[in-house]
Order: structure tokens, then sequence, then C-alpha cells
């Protein structure tokens, strides 16, 4: 706990680089995420291609995308920026079939009547589609935040500073503390990023908490 307290500055600073390199591509993931999702609902014929197309994109081993992100953006190996595309990608793989799960999980006879009201397409999405689908795509979104959190930490091996700078540097140099303190840093942003999660949840669901209180 002392080499903790000693380096309160350092774990700070580099778990703040952390939620920007791991919390940044959750929110472009899910912007991309919901109208690929959109899109596999509508063409029957798109969805599997979609879905297996994104869920591949999981396989890629970090290590090598980080890798090969500045040949493709045409960045230097220490630019952040790499980083946060990869993570982006992988938060892709992960949402997309959420999105369509989510969507798919509207009860037809609720779309039904929203389209006999007058709603237009669009505004049945945004109004009707979209915020019943938001417990399933809330679910999706904190396996990815627990994923991009632990993942970003290799980038520690191409020299880009985050909290896995503390989990190779205490290995290398045996310094217990250190290792302790990468691995609690990790753990507490991980539940952090799943706590707003859910308060996000709790928020645009409000029929949920007047289902739960009508029912107690």
């Amino acid at each position: 706990m002392q080499w903790i307290l000693d380096h309160l500055d350092d774990i700070t600073s580099l778990g703040l680089q952390h939620v920007w390199l791991s919390g940044l591509p959750l929110i472009l993931g899910l912007v991309i995420s919901i109208p690929v999702g959109w899109l596999a609902t509508r063409a029957r014929w798109l969805r599997g291609v979609l879905i297996t197309g994104s869920g591949l994109l999981y396989t890629i081993p970090s290590l090598a995308l980080f890798v090969l992100m500045p040949l493709v953006l045409g960045t230097s190996i220490l630019d952040p920026l790499n980083v946060v595309v990869a993570m982006t990608i992988y938060t892709i793989a992960l949402l997309v079939r959420s999105v369509v799960d989510g969507l798919t999980s509207v009860p037809d006879e609720v779309a039904r009547s929203a389209t006999a009201m007058g709603y237009t397409s669009v505004r049945r999405f945004f109004g009707v589609d979209l915020p019943l689908a938001v417990p399933v795509i809330a679910a999706g979104l904190r396996v990815a935040a627990v994923s991009s959190v632990s993942m970003v930490s290799i980038a520690s091996l191409i020299g880009v500073d985050q909290l896995g700078d503390l989990l190779i540097d205490g290995f290398n140099r045996e310094i217990a503390g250190e290792l302790l303190a990468g691995i609690l840093a990790s753990v507490l942003l991980a539940v952090v990023f799943d706590l707003l999660i859910r308060l996000g949840e709790h928020t645009l669901t409000p029929w949920r908490r007047a289902q739960q209180g009508s029912s107690a």
C-alpha cells in the first residue's frame, strides 16, 4: 500500500489516460453500432453479413490491431489515436448484435400501434423502438466496457501510456505494490464504467421503474 500512497499522482495521471482510451471508443462504438444494427433489422438479407462480419472483428488479436493501425491511419506507433480506433472496432464487434437483439425484441403489437398512431419510421425508431431496446443495448455495452478497460492495458506493449504501464513495469521490476495498483485501478475503473451505464439505463427507461413500482 505504501507504494500506492507514494505514487498517487502517477496512478491518477495514468488512470485518466486509461479513461480516455477506453471510454471514448465506447461512445464512438455505440454511435456507429446503432445505425448498423438498425440497418440489419431493416434489411434482413444484410443481417447475417453485418452480425457475423462485425463479430469476426473481435477475433483479431488486440496487439496485432494496435500495430496495424499506424499503417492504416498513417499515424505514429505511439499515437493514442491508434488505440482509440482499435478499441472502437472491438466495441462495434460486441455491440452490433446487442443493438439488433434489442430492436428485434420490441413487440410487434407495440410497433404496429405506433404506426397506427401516425408515427413515421424515423419517429418510431427514436420514440419507441430505440427506447425499448435500451436494456438489451445497455447489457451489451456493459460487456464492451469491461472488455475495453481490460484490453487497453495491452497498449503498454507499444508504448502508449495508461494503467497497463503499472502492470508491465511492476512485473519487470518485481514491485508488488505497483502491480497491485494496476490491478486495483483497472478493476475500479471497470466498476465505475458499469455503474455509469447502469445509471444511464435507469434514466432512459422510466417505464421500468413504474412497472417495478406497480408490481411491488
